[in-house]
C-alpha cells in the first residue's frame, strides 16, 4: 500500500471517534452536575407520554435526508457513481465531518474518497466544492428568508436563560457571519461558473503583501483548483442545476425538520412555532459552524437548551431531547462510520490486489496444465 493510501486510512481512523464522544460525555455530565440535576424517573414519565407518531415521522425525515445527499451526489456526479459507490461516499464524508472541527469539514477527504470510487481528482474536486456551494446557497437564502419574511423575533433573549448572565449580540453576530457567508459564495460562485482566471489572479494578487505572501502559494494553488473544478461543470444541461438546487432544499429542510418532529413529540407546537424552531436551527447552524470541537460535540448540546428550552417544562428534559437528537443525528454517523471503514477500505484497496493474485493463479494453472 503506497504513502497516499495509507494517509487516508490514517485520516479514517475509526479510532478517532472517541475524542468527539468523551467532549460529549464531559460537557454533558457538566451540564447535569453544574445546574439542578435531572430527575430521570420524570424524564421516563414524559417519554412514555409522548407522541410516538412524531418519532416515527423524525426517522423518515432523517432517513430521507440520507437519501437526498447519496441523490444529490450520484447526480451530480452525472451517475459516474454507482448506488453502492454514493453510499460509501456520504457514509464516510459524515464521519470525516463528525471527526474534524467544523470550521475544518470533511471536505478534502471527501475528494480522496470519491477519487478512490474511480472518479478523477478534478472532477471529485468539482463536485466538493459545487455541494459547498450550493449548502452556502441554501444558507444564505433561509437566513434571509427567517430575517424578513417571518413576522416575529427569531432570536432567543439569552441574557434570561440561566446559562449565561450576559447580553450577547446574537442577531449582530448571525447577520456578520450570514454575510461573510455570502460575499464567500459570492467569489466561489464567480470563480467557478464564470471566470476563474480572474479569481486566481484576484487571489495571488490579494496575497502580494509581506503580511500575506506566506499564503501566496496556497493562493495559487486554490486558483488553480477552481479552474480545474470550472472546466468540469462548464455546458451542463439547465435540468442538472435545477435537480441540483431541488436536492439541496430537500436535504437541509430534512435536516432541520428532524428537530421539529423530536419538538413536537413532547410539546403540542402549532404552525407557527414549528417555523421558529426551523428559524432557530439555522441561527444555531452558525454557532456549530465555528465550533472548534470535532463535529461541534459539547457544543450543540450546550446550546440546544438556550435555543429550545422554552418548548420543554424543564431543563432536564431538554438536555434527554438534546441528547436523543444528536445521538441520530451525529453519533449514530460516527459508529455507522467506524462500521463501514473497514468494508471500504476492503472494497477499494485490496479488490485490484485480489484481481492481481487471481490473475496470477490463473496464469500459474495454465502453464502447470
Amino acid at each position: 500500500m503506497d504513502h497516499k493510501n495509507k494517509k487516508i486510512i490514517q485520516s479514517l481512523n475509526p479510532k478517532k471517534i472517541l475524542i468527539p464522544i468523551l467532549i460529549g460525555v464531559v460537557v454533558v455530565m457538566f451540564m447535569i452536575f453544574s445546574g439542578d440535576g435531572i430527575d430521570f424517573q420524570e424524564v421516563k414519565v414524559h417519554f412514555q407520554k409522548a407522541n410516538i407518531y412524531w418519532f416515527l415521522f423524525a426517522l423518515v425525515v432523517l432517513f430521507a435526508r440520507d437519501l437526498g445527499y447519496i441523490y444529490r451526489i450520484r447526480h451530480l456526479t452525472d451517475k459516474n457513481l454507482s448506488w453502492v459507490s454514493s453510499v460509501y461516499v456520504i457514509l464516510l464524508w459524515e464521519f470525516a465531518s463528525a471527526v474534524t472541527p467544523s470550521v475544518v469539514g470533511g471536505t478534502a477527504i471527501a475528494v480522496i474518497i470519491m477519487n478512490q470510487e474511480n472518479i478523477s481528482f478534478g472532477r471529485s474536486l468539482a463536485y466538493v466544492m459545487l455541494t459547498a456551494v450550493l449548502d452556502n446557497l441554501f444558507f444564505v437564502f433561509a437566513s434571509l428568508f427567517v430575517l424578513l419574511a417571518l413576522p416575529f423575533d427569531i432570536f432567543p433573549n439569552l441574557k434570561e436563560m440561566t446559562a449565561l448572565r450576559f447580553d450577547l449580540p446574537l442577531k449582530s453576530i448571525f447577520i456578520l457571519s450570514v454575510s461573510l457567508v455570502a460575499v464567500y459564495t459570492f467569489l466561489m460562485s464567480f470563480g467557478l461558473f464564470f471566470q476563474p482566471r480572474a479569481f486566481k489572479w484576484v487571489l495571488i494578487k490579494a496575497t502580494n503583501n509581506r503580511f500575506l505572501r506566506r499564503f501566496r502559494s496556497l493562493a495559487a494553488q486554490s486558483g488553480d483548483d477552481v479552474i480545474t473544478a470550472s472546466a468540469v461543470l462548464k455546458g451542463e444541461r439547465w435540468d442538472y442545476w435545477v435537480k441540483a438546487g431541488l436536492s439541496t432544499i430537500f436535504i437541509w429542510s430534512a435536516r432541520y425538520f428532524m428537530l421539529n418532529c423530536l419538538i413536537a413529540a413532547f410539546s403540542g407546537v402549532d404552525v407557527w412555532d414549528h417555523l421558529l424552531i426551523f428559524s432557530r436551527q439555522i441561527i444555531m447552524w452558525v454557532i456549530m459552524l465555528i465550533s472548534p470541537t470535532p463535529g461541534s460535540t459539547g457544543t450543540a448540546e450546550y446550546t440546544f437548551e438556550l435555543f429550545f428550552g422554552e418548548f420543554f417544562e424543564y431543563s432536564g428534559l431538554a438536555l434527554a431531547v438534546a441528547l436523543f437528537w444528536r445521538l441520530f443525528t451525529y453519533y449514530a454517523y460516527l459508529g455507522v462510520g467506524a462500521i463501514t471503514i473497514p468494508r471500504w477500505i476492503q472494497r477499494v484497496f485490496y479488490k485490484d490486489l485480489k484481481k492481481e493474485t487471481q490473475t496470477a493463479d490463473e496464469s500459474e494453472n495454465v502453464l502447470k496444465d
